[in-house]
């Protein structure tokens, strides 16, 4: 169950008035707005009379703490400028964002990912960013390219990264260091993954499985393509055939049959992606697919010490990758202030450094060399350092993914756990994929 930060709890002023959506929808695009540089910490174009703006995002409590604490700096900063602000976990929240937007109580700034990002920016529920990054009033000179390009819809830039992440491994170092088994290597193949895996389902007598099972996973499937020449989408439409998705659910047929993951019922639960369910810190396999920036997260389950790398495959495949982004809501009546905050999040120092690595690593190279020593708990550290061991590797980002994507995701995960559980052929399960997954990319 969500844990949902009431609205009435807030930064700064009373909530202002409630608007309806068709009202927010037909709002102006865009206003004038200031610059935060980032080491001075201040924003520079606070309008003349009291602005709140209402933010919300998932999250745990963590997240919440820090990000209160950075708005806070910035109504310091700017003190016409105050903001209410709603939190919850990731479960349910845009099913909550959908109940706010009929409410006509939408939030001004809003978390999001690559999910919906397509969708918001063809449905036109978020604010088109073109024209304040063009004279850079937001300022995204500082993000790698591959960033940029990754909050990028039909060359309009509809949002911004709170965050750069990379799809790793998450293994349990303490473990291996008992079954006195070498470490995942970032530059292994699949093939040598799997072979590692079945390492430690033997070395461990079945007590732990090498790895949890990834061929529902999204993440995997795309990296492994990419190491193909192959990609996930090609427009709005798969980039694969069914070929290719047979040979990929037959790799992880073979690694089950070698006990290298664990049997379908232990596996399903993790494929909801949620931190606490992940097997790596059930204790039920060596390593689990994850987030980078979620390394911290789920260090906190467990009492083992976990590590991270990159997936298998050459890690040109990765790209600089958004773990999740900022973005303005098309009608807010104060597009000239959640631009300023915006710029503020992405290129202050002082924020940075109080935001740290909990979104991941900073958007910006520069908040990121300026936030560099501040940075204290030690799995943070271990992430900031991974993320770093990739800069120089990585490939040409593609563009988001397209409207329909997360519908995409939970078909992959139903074909994963059909082919499990033997209820349908391979060939039969990833034909049938296919074809629903590009029909509803299709719509």
């Amino acid at each position: 169950m969500s844990v949902v930060r009431p609205p009435t709890v807030r930064l700064g002023a009373e909530p202002g008035r409630r608007r309806l959506l068709t009202a927010l929808l037909g709002a102006p695009l865009l206003a004038s707005g200031g610059l935060a540089g980032c080491s001075d910490g201040a924003a520079t174009s606070a309008p003349d009379g009291p602005v709140e703006l209402s933010v919300f995002w998932w999250g745990g409590a963590r997240r919440a703490e820090l990000t209160e604490k950075a708005l806070r700096l910035y109504s310091a900063r700017n003190p016409r400028v105050t903001f209410r602000v709603t939190w919850q976990g990731a479960d349910g929240y845009y099913d909550r964002l959908a109940t706010q937007a009929a409410g006509g109580n939408v939030p001004d700034l809003i978390q999001i990912d690559d999910a919906v990002l397509t969708e918001y920016a063809r449905r036109e529920i978020i604010l088109d960013l073109t024209d304040p990054v063009t004279d850079n009033r937001l300022d995204l000179r500082g993000l790698p390219e591959g960033l940029i390009r990754y909050g990028t819809v039909e060359g309009r830039t509809m949002a911004v990264a709170a965050g750069q992440t990379h799809a790793s491994l998450v293994f349990n170092r303490d473990l291996l260091k008992d079954l006195r088994l070498p470490e995942p290597r970032s530059d292994m193949t699949w093939d040598e993954y799997i072979s590692w895996a079945e390492q430690v389902t033997e070395a461990s007598d079945g007590r732990v499985a090498g790895t949890v099972d990834p061929s529902g996973d999204y993440r995997a499937l795309w990296l492994w393509l990419r190491s193909q020449g192959g990609d996930l989408y090609r427009g709005r439409q798969l980039g694969f055939g069914v070929e290719q998705l047979i040979a990929w659910f037959e790799i992880w047929q073979e690694a089950r049959r070698a006990r290298a993951t664990p049997g379908a019922a232990l596996v399903e639960p993790a494929d909801s992606g949620e931190p606490a369910k992940q097997l790596v810190v059930t204790g039920l396999t060596a390593a689990s697919v994850a987030w980078s920036h979620q390394l911290p997260e789920l260090q906190r389950l467990t009492k083992a010490e976990l590590g991270v790398v990159g997936l298998p495959g050459p890690a040109a495949v990765q790209w600089a990758r958004a773990s999740m982004y900022w973005a303005a809501f098309r009608g807010t009546r104060h597009p000239d202030a959640v631009i300023d905050v915006l710029n503020f999040l992405t290129t202050n120092g002082e924020a940075g450094t109080i935001l740290g690595h909990e979104r991941g690593l900073n958007a910006s190279l520069a908040v990121r060399r300026y936030a560099e020593g501040s940075i204290t708990d030690p799995a943070q550290q271990r992430a900031a350092a991974f993320g770093a061991t990739l800069a120089d590797q990585l490939g040409p980002a593609p563009a988001p993914p397209p409207k329909g994507h997360a519908r995409v995701r939970s078909l992959l995960v139903d074909a994963a756990e059909s082919i499990r559980v033997r209820r349908s052929g391979t060939r039969a399960v990833a034909t049938r994929f296919l074809a629903e997954a590009n029909a509803t990319l299709a719509e």
